[in-house]
C-alpha cells in the first residue's frame, strides 16, 4: 500500500501547491495528485489554479510521480487539449505522470454555456473522449469524426516515451464498469469492496487501483474538526448534487444543513495516527493499491511532518 500527497486546488495558491510538493519528497512521499478545477466548492475554499501550469512547477523542482485526480475531458475542455496537456507533461515526467478523468461537475463544466448533459451520456463521452486523447497520443496526423467531438488533421509533435496511463474515476456501478474496460486503472473514493469487484470484472483486473481520502490533522482535534467543517462541508452533501450545483454560491446555500458531525464522521481529525491509520487500513482491505490523502486546510507543513513521523513507517 503506498501513501501518496493530495493536492486541493480548491484550497491552494499553486505557489504554495509547489512548495507542498517539493515538501511532501522531502517527507517521504513518492506520489502526488492534484485536483483539476474551474471553480472551488465553496467561496471560503478560496483558490482554482489552473492544474497544469501547477504540474510544470512540481515537474520542474520534483521528482515525484503526479498525476491529476481528476480532469475531466468532456465539456470544458475538449479531449484534444486535455491529449496536449497529458502529453506534454507526461514527457516532462517520464515514467511518473498519470492522467485521471471522470465525467465532472456542472460546477466547472457549465462556464462555456454548453448544455449539462445526464449521467449516462457523459459516461458515453468520457469513452469517446479517451479514444480521442489515445489516438492523438499514438504520433502522427489523425482525425476523428464522432457523435460527440471532431479532430481534423490534428498532430502531437511533444509526445512521452510511453504512453499516457488512464485513471477512470468512478463512484458508481456503470463508471466502475466503463474504467475497467477503457482505463489502466481505477480511482475511487470509498473502500466499496463491490465496485472494486466490478471494475475487475469489467476488465480492470490486475490494473492499479487508487483512492482518495480527506484528513484533517492539527494538533487540536477539535480545532481541526471546526477546520474540516468549514472548509469542506460539501462532503456531507447527498446523492448527486454535487455534480448537478452549478454555482460556488449554489453549495454555500446547500451546506447551511450540514452538521458537523456529518464531514467529521467522514473525515479523520486531530493528531491521534490510529485514526488516520485505521482509514487507510479500510482501503487496504478493500482492495486499493494507493491512498492519496488530502490535508484539509492551510497547515500543509505540520500535516506532512505528522505523516512523515507518525503514519508513513507505520503502513
Amino acid at each position: 500500500m503506498e501513501i501518496a500527497y493530495s493536492l486541493a486546488s480548491e484550497e491552494l495558491h499553486p505557489t504554495d501547491m509547489v512548495r507542498a510538493a517539493r515538501r511532501a519528497a522531502e517527507t517521504g512521499f513518492r506520489s502526488v495528485w492534484l485536483s483539476d478545477h474551474f471553480h472551488p466548492w465553496i467561496d471560503r475554499q478560496g483558490q482554482s489554479p489552473f492544474v497544469w501550469s501547477v504540474i510544470g512547477g512540481i515537474a520542474a523542482t520534483t521528482e515525484l510521480r503526479v498525476g491529476t485526480a481528476v480532469t475531466c475531458p468532456l465539456i470544458r475542455t475538449h479531449p484534444a487539449i486535455v491529449a496536449h496537456a497529458a502529453a506534454t507533461s507526461a514527457a516532462m515526467l517520464p515514467g511518473r505522470f498519470a492522467l485521471g478523468v471522470g465525467t465532472g461537475e456542472a460546477l466547472n463544466e457549465h462556464v462555456l454555456g454548453d448544455r449539462w448533459p445526464p449521467a449516462d451520456v457523459r459516461l458515453e463521452m468520457l469513452e469517446e473522449a479517451v479514444a480521442v486523447m489515445r489516438k492523438l497520443w499514438e504520433g502522427g496526423q489523425q482525425s476523428h469524426e464522432g457523435k460527440h467531438y471532431r479532430v481534423e488533421n490534428a498532430r502531437l509533435y511533444t509526445l512521452p516515451d510511453e504512453p499516457v496511463p488512464v485513471m477512470v474515476s468512478g463512484f458508481g456501478d456503470k463508471s466502475a464498469a466503463l474504467g475497467g474496460r477503457i482505463g489502466d486503472g481505477y480511482i475511487g473514493s470509498a473502500p466499496d469492496v463491490d465496485l472494486l469487484r466490478t471494475f475487475d470484472e469489467a476488465g480492470g483486473a490486475g490494473k492499479p487501483k487508487f483512492a482518495g481520502i480527506k484528513v484533517c490533522w492539527a494538533e487540536d482535534e477539535a480545532a481541526a474538526r471546526r477546520t474540516a467543517h468549514e472548509l469542506w462541508p460539501n462532503l456531507g452533501l447527498p446523492g448527486q448534487l454535487a455534480q448537478e450545483l452549478a454555482l460556488p454560491a449554489l453549495f454555500e446555500q446547500a451546506v447551511e444543513l450540514v452538521e458537523e458531525e456529518k464531514v467529521t464522521g467522514m473525515v479523520p481529525c486531530g493528531p491521534d495516527p490510529e485514526r488516520h491509520l485505521d482509514t487507510i487500513r479500510k482501503y487496504a482491505d478493500a482492495g486499493y493499491d494507493a491512498i492519496f490523502v488530502h490535508q484539509i486546510g492551510p497547515d500543509q507543513e505540520g500535516f506532512l511532518r505528522f505523516y512523515g513521523e507518525e503514519v508513513l513507517p507505520k503502513v
